[in-house]
């Protein structure tokens, strides 16, 4: 069972999306300075489809994404709600997973993500915003993934 601690409506974890960001408990990756170390405890609210229609009917005017961000120790449940959520908005609202993981699980089916950023946080590394990162966010298209990494890059040029 995945558990959530809490969500918001973001703008820089998806490019050009407002994002219904969902922050799931339970990480199993232990990255050192983790940004979210409260997210390492197996805390908060059941997150299923029931949860999901709910945040969906309360947000579906206003967020473009949904974005599951962990959910690393149970990415069956991550791939089966975005997958729920595909149907349920015949894809109008896109979905997106921030894993920690550097690799994609290998049952993982890519059609149920339009994007997916994947690697642990190595501090000396950086996050996203910058070019030394080990992290990658990818655009899902055809069913091939696509590098957008740079985008965060040219966000924090400009900021």
């Amino acid at each position: 069972m995945l558990r959530y601690v809490n969500y918001d409506i973001v703008f820089q974890e998806i490019p050009n999306e407002v994002t219904l960001a969902i922050n799931i408990s339970n990480c199993p990756n232990r990255c050192q300075g983790c940004h979210s170390p409260y997210l390492m405890k197996n805390i908060g609210k059941t997150l299923n489809k029931k949860t999901l229609s709910e945040l969906l009917e309360r947000y579906c005017e206003t967020a473009t994404c949904i974005c599951f961000m962990g959910g690393d120790a149970k990415p069956d449940e991550v791939e089966r709600l975005a997958e729920f959520l595909q149907k349920k908005t015949n894809g109008k609202i896109k979905t997106g997973w921030y894993s920690g993981k550097d690799n994609l699980p290998q049952n993982c089916s890519l059609q149920n993500f339009n994007y997916i950023k994947l690697g642990a946080y190595k501090q000396h590394l950086g996050g996203l915003s910058v070019p030394t990162t080990n992290q990658r966010f990818y655009r899902i298209e055809h069913g091939n993934m696509l590098d957008q990494t740079y985008l965060f890059w040219q966000k924090a040029a400009v900021i």
